[in-house]
């Protein structure tokens, strides 16, 4: 069996027919500037490969289900095993999918309250227990042990709470041999009449027997009248207590009827188990986000949650519904789950040992990527696809697979340093099972432990798709000081720019001096949004303010939750009171803010760079300005492609139209009239330097740079996406295709583009997600002019280059989700390395050399 990858003359997008060999069963890191072509390689070549190969090895039934993959633009490829691609996108938008049933935890979570779990009444808190009559035997006679008694009176409750008057109903049970009953307390000889209120609400319990303990038939017999009498009741009177069992789900105190404890029961998305009124989503308005009032946004029925597990064997303390399971932490679930196999009876472990166990195991795998700040119940739609990516890897480390290609695109997004390295060791775990991990990686711990690099370049989009480095890690390496990353006797590869700053001949240097002179700063009293500690925060203001802290620490609760939300209230005049804090101090010295987050610049395909940046305005402007459009009479909206005039009408400037399958997904097929091109004939005919409109478009922001050279309306707008790390993007590139990366750079450059003002405030989400070094030091120039022009930049970032860049650092922590969301460090990066208490602080200190 062949023992690497051989690929041979890869074209696909800007790959340079470019030929490696890389090797099975090894942690391989594609490395490279943005744009370089290393998504190209990993998932559009040998992933698509793969998954072509596998599709095309099905029955022509199975492959008319997933329909026909095109072959890669590739010579061959030898080698290849079946293959998962594990990306960021979005796991689901569906509002009813959440992290315990994308994980399936929840469907284990369900057979475990239908075989263990506990039942309470839900109107009363009353336990209630379907007993067989021998265990109803059983509880009599131990109960009598226990009480030292030899006695016991077995009565029926066959009236409760009803009102009439029963005459004939007691004289039918003297009849059938019956002398006495309870009634409403008080004993009755059936012999003499008795008289009740017709208006009023009886008790009446018919006395079956007053058997003595050891005569077992006897006792057999009464238990078994009384069941049948009362439909499933039965008191067992002794002298100091008396007790009420049932042989159904019935409560003995109020008659409340449960109905069968089954797995269905406890889901959201049936009939059985969901809210009535929110019909399981937890919300009245989807779009309000308006919590359901009946059931609280816990989206059950009231049966559903009145059943507990891990409550104490006698009762005296109920367990936890599964809606109070799935609230937990994913550590706090961990635990709990550890503590409730401990406490499992024999005949428990017997039914759902294997259930819990494989509970515990998804919970440990979920850990091991760094999510244990998360909860079962958080929707899906909210995660990062940093997030949505761990959760697809917790999965297929719980499946097991051998002989496998894994494709992973920069797994380690949104992690702090110290979750990178329990990261590392789950992709080297998935390793050790005999399967291939490629990682599209742009983190150097990940690639300082990866077996083997692939370096493409040497720039981006058309400057890029060569390989430029490969080999074995160490190698690449050696002779690296692993303190100063220095290196300066391997000279190989030196075409690489991933090498050069890995080896330390290129670096991202420590500023020489901090801005510090600014006393103005916004102070914020009390912030206690999610997990924050009630915490008093200062945030210095013309400078570059980095938080940090380890994943669910509470940094977005503080940045958009407090800040951004009160501050935007307060610029806009709007007087209403603060949410999630006591005070904030300082909003006069900032005139606007600005929130610059991954989230899309458009959710459909007419939406891109150009459109949104403002780039597209002087390029039609200019178009409307050639002699051939002054003498067809064309103006700027002719060459615009949401409006009528210049755009193709058969697809109204969309380039493709969404065909309606009825009951199958909607396909995008390419215009027949325009194939793609959205504009007209007449419109395309209008030229420069022999390229129309749609070629535009279709240009890179680095070759659109060129064309226009000369032509500063354009190029000064064009060259703020080159600052900050976007040089190979096109322009008309749909917005659907960007990574949240992309998008949250794309809106700082629209800030950029714009004319400045002072005292802005520009708050940023991890705007290195996705960048390679380079790209990290020009993007780190770009947020050093705007502050040097007077603004202000608060940004939430993991990556160490940047934290030591900082002029001030605000740690977090520490830890995630309830145990973090306190102040652990604030101050320059180098006061943040004495804190003894901050992990930021030990991670940080072999960057600030």
């Amino acid at each position: 069996m062949e023992e690497k990858i051989i690929i041979k003359g890869a074209r696909v997008h800007n790959l340079k027919n470019i030929s490696a060999e890389i090797p099975k069963n090894k942690l391989i890191a594609f490395t490279g500037v943005s744009g370089s072509g290393k998504s190209s390689l990993a998932f559009d070549t040998i992933f698509a490969e793969g998954q072509r190969r596998y599709i095309e090895s099905l029955s022509p039934y199975a492959r008319q289900f997933l329909g026909q993959m095109d072959r890669p633009d590739v010579d061959e490829i030898v080698g290849l095993s079946p293959a998962i691609a594990i990306d960021q996108r979005a796991l689901s938008h569906n509002p009813r999918s959440i992290v315990g049933t994308l994980t399936e935890i929840y469907d284990y979570l369900r057979v475990l309250y239908a075989r263990l779990g506990e039942v309470y009444c839900p109107n009363d808190g009353t336990k209630i227990k379907k007993l067989s009559l021998e265990e109803i035997v059983d509880i009599i006679e131990d109960n009598a042990k226990e009480l030292k008694e030899e006695t016991v009176t077995i009565l029926s409750p066959v009236v409760r709470g009803r009102k009439g008057e029963y005459y004939q109903l007691l004289y039918d049970f003297l009849s059938q041999g019956f002398s006495e009953a309870r009634i409403d307390g008080k004993f009755y000889s059936l012999h003499e009449r008795v008289e009740l209120s017709r208006y009023k609400e009886h008790e009446i319990e018919i006395v079956m027997d007053k058997v003595m303990i050891n005569d077992e038939g006897r006792l057999f017999e009464a238990v078994e009248n009384s069941l049948n009498y009362s439909k499933g009741l039965v008191i067992a009177k002794f002298s100091e207590k008396e007790i009420l069992l049932s042989s159904n789900w019935t409560c003995p105190v109020d008659n409340f009827s449960f109905p069968e404890v089954e797995p269905r029961l406890f889901s959201f998305n049936s009939p059985h188990g969901a809210c009535p009124t929110c019909f399981g989503l937890g919300k009245t308005d989807l779009f309000l986000k308006t919590i359901c009032p009946d059931c609280n946004g816990k989206r059950l029925k009231p049966e559903s949650l009145s059943v507990k597990i891990g409550g104490t064997s006698t009762g005296s303390v109920q367990g936890k519904s599964i809606y109070e399971v799935c609230n937990l932490s994913l550590s706090q679930a961990r635990d709990f789950f550890a503590s409730y196999k401990k406490k499992m009876s024999l005949r428990e472990k017997k039914i759902a040992l294997n259930v819990v166990e494989e509970i515990e195991n998804r919970l440990q795998f979920l850990l091991e990527v760094g999510l244990d700040y998360l909860t079962l119940n958080r929707e899906a739609e909210t995660l990062s696809g940093g997030e949505a990516q761990r959760i697809r890897l917790a999965s297929q480390i719980g499946s097991k697979l051998s002989g496998t290609l894994y494709v992973l695109d920069e797994p380690t997004i949104g992690l702090h340093e110290r979750d990178t390295e329990k990261l590392i060791g789950t992709l080297k775990s998935l390793r050790d099972q005999n399967n291939t991990v490629i990682v599209v990686e742009h983190d150097e711990k990940t690639i300082h432990s990866s077996d083997y690099l692939l370096d493409l370049g040497p720039g981006a989009g058309v400057h890029g798709g060569e390989v430029t480095a490969i080999g074995e890690t160490k190698k690449l390496l050696r002779n690296t000081n692993p303190r100063t990353h220095t290196n300066t006797t391997n000279k190989e590869f030196e075409n690489s720019l991933t090498l050069k700053y890995l080896r330390g001949t290129k670096e991202i240097a420590v500023p020489e001096i901090r801005r510090h002179k600014t006393a103005e700063s916004i102070k914020i009293i009390g912030a206690r949004a999610n997990n924050l500690k009630n915490i008093d925060v200062e945030f210095p203001l013309r400078r570059l303010v980095c938080m940090t802290g380890v994943s669910g620490s509470g940094k977005s609760s503080l940045l958009y939750d407090v800040l951004y939300t009160n501050l935007s209230k307060i610029k806009a005049r709007f007087n209403e009171p603060l949410e999630n804090a006591a005070k904030i101090l300082g909003s006069e010295f900032i005139d606007k803010i600005v929130m610059v987050d991954q989230s899309p610049i458009g959710r459909t395909p007419r939406s891109n760079p150009a459109t949104y940046t403002g780039i597209f305005t002087p390029i039609r402007d200019f178009f409307a300005e050639l002699s051939q459009s002054r003498e067809k009479g064309y103006t700027a909206s002719r060459f615009s492609f949401n409006v009528q005039g210049g755009r193709c009408e058969a697809c109204q400037g969309a380039g493709s139209n969404l065909i309606e399958m009825h009951f199958l997904p909607p396909v995008l097929v390419e215009c027949e009239v325009c194939h793609g091109k959205r504009f007209n004939r007449e419109t395309l005919q209008i030229k420069h330097k022999a390229k129309n409109i749609f070629e535009i478009l279709e240009m890179s922001v680095d070759k659109a740079l060129e064309f226009f050279d000369g032509i500063y309306l354009i190029t000064d707008k064009l060259k703020v996406l080159q600052e900050v790390g976007l040089g190979y993007i096109k322009l008309g590139q749909s917005a659907t295709t960007l990574s949240g990366g992309e998008a949250q750079r794309i809106k700082l450059s629209k800030e950029l583009i714009h004319p400045l003002g002072k005292r802005g405030l520009f708050l940023l989400d991890e705007p290195t997600v996705g960048l390679h070094y380079h790209d990290i030091e020009m993007l780190l120039k770009v947020l050093n002019k705007l502050i040097e022009k007077g603004n202000s930049i608060f940004i939430i970032e993991h990556n160490m280059h940047v934290i030591k860049s900082a002029d001030y650092v605000i740690d977090l922590g520490p830890e995630g989700g309830e145990k973090g969301g306190k102040l652990i460090a604030k101050g320059t990066p180098e006061e943040i390395v004495k804190n003894a208490h901050s992990i930021t602080g030990k991670y940080l200190k072999e960057y600030l050399r």
